[in-house]
C-alpha cells in the first residue's frame, strides 16, 4: 500500500522509517535504503553535503546507501532521492538516536493506561513543544510469522498533540539527554506489552530452545506471548537504522523462567548488535519493578537474572527500580514513576557512552559477605562514599542453617560496609535484601541511586 501511494509521485519508495521529521545519528555513516527502478542509478542529495551519493539499484529495484552525517544541530535538513523522478524528505534533524524496546513498561505512553498514570505527564505534555529537538517514531504492533521488510510508523515532532503517544520512559530519557548534550535526540520505540524475550528472537535462534514451541505462532490466542513474531513483524524492518545504542525494559512475562533469561538476553543483545552492524554499541536495561506476582518469589529471581545479564553482556548496564514504587502500587505492574527510570538510563549513557565525567551511573551492588559471630558484614561495589543513611536500613533479612529468613537490623559500619543482625538468628548463614516479589528498601548511595536487590545464598 505504501508503494502504491508513493508511486503516483515518485519511482523511489522509502520505508516509513525514513519519513519527514526523522533524526539521523550524528558524526557517522548512516544507512538508508529503499526501492527504485530496476538497474537504475539512484542519486541521494543531502542538504548538508554538496556532493550527491550515487548507488545503483538491483534487479528488483532495491538499493542501500551510506550517508556521512555532520555533528548534531537544530538546523532542519533534507534529502532528495531520485532515480530520474525525485522524492524529498523534509525537516530532518541530526543528533543522537536510541532504539527503545521491551514490553509494556517501555511501551506505556505519557498518556498512561487505564488506572495507570504517569508521573508529571500533564506537565510534560504541556511543555512538549519547548523540546523542539526531540522526535519519536513508534513502530506499530505487528506480529508476523516470517521476517517483514516494512513496518508502520513515522517520525513525529515533540508537541502537545503528539507527546501523549510517546513512550514515557523513552521520552524522559530523551529529554535528559537533549538537555545535557544540547543536540537533537530521536527515540525509535519498538515494543509490545506482554512480550517475552523469545518474542524478539528469530526462528534460527529459537529452534535451539527445547522449551519453545514454534507452532504457537499459528495459534489464534495470546499473541503477546508468542515467540518470534515481534522480531519478524517489528524489529526486522528497522534493523540497520543507525542508532547509538539500545534501551531494554522487559522481563515481567519471563517471570517463572528465570533460569534461561540471562543467557537468552545475552544472545539477543549479541544478535541485535551483529545485525545492526555498528559494532559493540551500548545495551542498557531496566530491572523489573517490585510487584506481587503471586506465590513464590519469581520476580526476585528474574531481577537476579537481569543483573546477571548485565555482568555478562559487554558494554551494558542496568537501572534499579526498587525505590520507584509506592506501597499502594504492589498490584500495579505499571508503576507511575518513569521519570527517574528515563533519567537513570540517561546517566548510564552519559557516563559510559558519552564519557561525561562526574556523573554517577551505578547504584551499590553486593560484593561479598563475612560472618563474625552473630553478625553478617556486607561489602559493596559503587559505594565508595558510603550510603544515604547510617542506620534504619530497611529491606534486609537473615537466615541461619535452617534457611528460614527473619527481618534484620542493618546499619553502616567501617564507612563502606553494612552490618546485619537478627535476634532470631544467632549464627547467620545468608543475607537477602529486598529479595521478594514486592519488597521496598531504603538504601542508596550518596548520589541517590538505590542498592540493587540481592541474596548471598544460592538456595
Amino acid at each position: 500500500l505504501l508503494g502504491i501511494c508513493l508511486s503516483t509521485k515518485a519511482k523511489v519508495v522509502l520505508p516509513e522509517l525514513f519519513s519527514d521529521n526523522m533524526v539521523l545519528q550524528q558524526s557517522t555513516s548512516v544507512k538508508i535504503w529503499g526501492k527504485a527502478k530496476p538497474d537504475a542509478n539512484v542519486s541521494i542529495k543531502c542538504s548538508w553535503n554538496k556532493t550527491p551519493v550515487m548507488v545503483r539499484s538491483a534487479k528488483d529495484g532495491s538499493w542501500t546507501a551510506r550517508l556521512k552525517t555532520p555533528t548534531g544541530s537544530y538546523q532542519p535538513q533534507n534529502l532528495i532521492i531520485s532515480d530520474g523522478e525525485a522524492l524529498k524528505v523534509n525537516n530532518i534533524l541530526i543528533g543522537e538516536v536510541w532504539m527503545c524496546s521491551g514490553q509494556s513498561n517501555m511501551e506505556i505512553t505519557l498518556n498512561g493506561y487505564w488506572n495507570c498514570p504517569i508521573v508529571n505527564a500533564n506537565d510534560m505534555i504541556a511543555e512538549a513543544a519547548t523540546h523542539k529537538g526531540i522526535r519519536c517514531l513508534t513502530v506499530e504492533r505487528n506480529g508476523a510469522a516470517t521476517p517483514q521488510d516494512n513496518c508502520k510508523g513515522t517520525w513525529k515532532e515533540s508537541n502537545s498533540k503528539n507527546a501523549p503517544g510517546f513512550s514515557a520512559t523513552a521520552y524522559y530519557f530523551a529529554m535528559e539527554l537533549n538537555k545535557t548534550l544540547n543536540v537533537p535526540v530521536g527515540i525509535l520505540v519498538c515494543s509490545w506489552g506482554g512480550s517475552t524475550v523469545e518474542g524478539w528472537l528469530p526462528e534460527s535462534v529459537l529452534k535451539g530452545y527445547s522449551d519453545i514451541d514454534l507452532n504457537r505462532i499459528k495459534e489464534p490466542k495470546d499473541e503477546w506471548l508468542k515467540p518470534e513474531i515481534m522480531y519478524n513483524g517489528m524489529l526486522h524492518p528497522i534493523i540497520g537504522y543507525t542508532v547509538k545504542g539500545f534501551l531494554w525494559y522487559q522481563g515481567e512475562s519471563n517471570v517463572g523462567r528465570h533460569q534461561t533469561y540471562a543467557a537468552r538476553l545475552a544472545t539477543m543483545a549479541k544478535l541485535w548488535r551483529e545485525e545492526w552492524g555498528e559494532g559493540n554499541i551500548p545495551f542498557y536495561m531496566v530491572e523489573i519493578a517490585p510487584y506481587q506476582y503471586g506465590e513464590g518469589d519469581g520476580g526476585a529471581y528474574l531481577r537476579e537474572a537481569q543483573y546477571k545479564a548485565s555482568t555478562i553482556i559487554p558494554n551494558s548496564g542496568i537501572v534499579c527500580t526498587n525505590d520507584l514504587v509506592e506501597p499502594y502500587e504492589q498490584y500495579n505492574i505499571h508503576p507511575k514513576d518513569k521519570e527517574h527510570i528515563g533519567k537513570r538510563l540517561c546517566y548510564l549513557a552519559l557516563a559510559n557512552t558519552y564519557k561525561q565525567e562526574g556523573i554517577e551511573a551505578n547504584g551499590p551492588s553486593y560484593k561479598s559477605v563475612e560472618i563474625k559471630d552473630s553478625k553478617a558484614i556486607l561489602s559493596f561495589n559503587h559505594a565508595q562514599d558510603g550510603f544515604n543513611r547510617l542506620d534504619g536500613m530497611l529491606g534486609f533479612e537473615v537466615a541461619g542453617a535452617d534457611k528460614v529468613f527473619h527481618p534484620a537490623t542493618a546499619k553502616m559500619v567501617n564507612n563502606q560496609q553494612i552490618e546485619v543482625t537478627s535476634s532470631e538468628v544467632s549464627a547467620p548463614v545468608a543475607v537477602r535484601y529486598c529479595f521478594r516479589n514486592f519488597q521496598l528498601g531504603n538504601v542508596k548511595n550518596t548520589r541517590d541511586l538505590p542498592l540493587i536487590p540481592f541474596r548471598t545464598d544460592n538456595w
